[in-house]
């Protein structure tokens, strides 16, 4: 039992000689060193909880910077924003995995929770961000490699337009759509869009906008969608999934035996939540709102929903349903370790690819960029923005004046058609 192997009680007796706690059992710090105690206190647990596997984290976390180092020098990005959960986490491991323990050792040291309780909440918070974060991480890392290695085939970042890129949604589904993270560019091949974790609820209004909408709430959301071309939104609300039919889904697997993981689906088909029950739910707590009606708090939902029984799949078995539920017309499955061979079969015998042992190693994900060069084309793309140096853009601004042509792209065609004969 972790309380057993990781004790505290020397630095919560300590602490309880700084601190006073009121009858609302409300605790009242009394000087500097009551504050640096109860640090120290969640530190403790942290270090005790993760372990080696904070070591991991660092290692990791250096790892996708380094990446996204690459990317930015490659492709002149400007910047990128991340998750806010896993931003925070980025920023300092250890300082974010404390923030997790904070309401429970405040609970501890105020004397609502028992030792046992205490350890058994604390483990779950601690390894849950910690495992979830380390997820994000490997998925990242991947995406920045695979836009690295588009970028050594002669890709650049068409979208966004300034290439500030934006690995979260937070924000950006306001307008009803569901916007890509990047596209990219080669202008021999094609436009190649990417959404990362993409299906998520738009904005709505009333009941009949929530209706609408409902099955966002409820769909499953492949790690990485992919699409041919230029493509701005994948809404499309008269289908069922919601979401526009992709060329490619890619799942990233960051554990040693991922296969053996099972997931619980509640239900991900429910009634849909009248608007005037979801602003209720809106006044009491936003979080708890939404957590309900994504299943988190089981209880809660069979309460207000028609449920029914809940699913527990295997993870494999959770990217054949990815697969039968978007119908991609190529899958694959990207995994840091090696797949057991009978897992890999199974999976190549449903018509998804395994690429397996990747580490994090770019070379290792050039077969899967190979095959996503393949899909690009210039569908939903008019007209193609191209950069040139100021330099050259002056001097064919001087030369359209000199032919007494309108247009720059009538240059373009003059120049064109005088040197390749069309």
């Amino acid at each position: 039992m972790l309380m057993e192997s990781c004790s505290v009680a020397d630095v919560v007796e300590e602490l309880r000689r700084y601190i006073a706690v009121d009858s609302s059992k409300v605790i009242r710090f009394r000087d500097v060193q009551a504050v640096k105690l109860f640090d120290e206190l969640r530190q403790r647990i942290v270090e005790c909880v993760a372990g080696q596997e904070l070591v991991t984290a660092r290692e990791w976390l250096a790892k996708l910077k380094q990446m996204l180092d690459e990317v930015s020098k490659l492709l002149g990005v400007t910047g990128y924003t991340l998750p806010r959960e896993f931003a925070s986490f980025f920023a300092d491991p250890l300082q974010h995995l404390k923030k997790k323990a904070f309401n429970y050792s405040y609970d501890y040291v105020r004397g609502l929770l028992q030792e046992e309780e205490f350890w058994d909440k604390a483990f779950r918070a601690v390894t849950t961000s910690l495992r979830t974060n380390l997820r994000s991480c490997y998925q990242l890392w991947s995406i920045a490699a695979i836009v690295r290695l588009l970028g050594d085939k002669g890709y650049s970042i068409a979208y966004p337009e300034n290439r500030y890129l934006n690995f979260d949604r937070s924000g950006k589904q306001k307008l009803g759509t569901i916007p890509p993270n990047i596209i990219m560019l080669n202008i021999g091949r094609g436009y190649i869009s990417f959404f990362h974790e993409a299906p998520r609820p738009l904005s709505w209004e009333d009941t009949a906008d929530l209706q609408r909408v409902w099955s966002l709430y409820v769909a499953l959301r492949p790690d990485l969608m992919v699409y041919s071309g230029r493509v701005l939104d994948i809404v499309d609300l008269s289908s069922n999934p919601p979401i526009k039919r992709p060329d490619v889904i890619i799942e990233f697997k960051e554990l040693d035996e991922w296969w053996k993981r099972v997931r619980d689906l509640k239900g991900y088909f429910r009634k849909p939540l009248s608007a005037e029950e979801w602003r209720s739910k809106w006044i009491d707590g936003l979080f708890e709102g939404l957590a309900e009606a994504m299943g988190v708090r089981r209880a809660e939902v069979e309460k207000r929903v028609e449920e029914g029984a809940s699913l527990r799949l295997k993870e494999y078995q959770l990217i054949l349903l990815y697969k039968a539920t978007y119908k991609p017309r190529k899958m694959f499955l990207v995994s840091r370790r090696e797949t057991a061979p009978e897992v890999k079969k199974s999976l190549a015998e449903s018509g998804i690819e395994v690429i397996d042992g990747v580490e994090f190693e770019p070379r290792n994900l050039e077969q899967l960029v190979d095959e996503l060069d393949m899909i690009a084309s210039f569908a939903g793309a008019e007209s193609i923005v191209i950069e040139i140096p100021r330099h050259l853009a002056i001097k064919l601004e001087e030369l359209r004046r000199r032919l007494g042509l309108r247009t720059l792209n009538d240059v373009l065609e003059k120049l064109v058609s005088e040197n390749l004969g069309r």
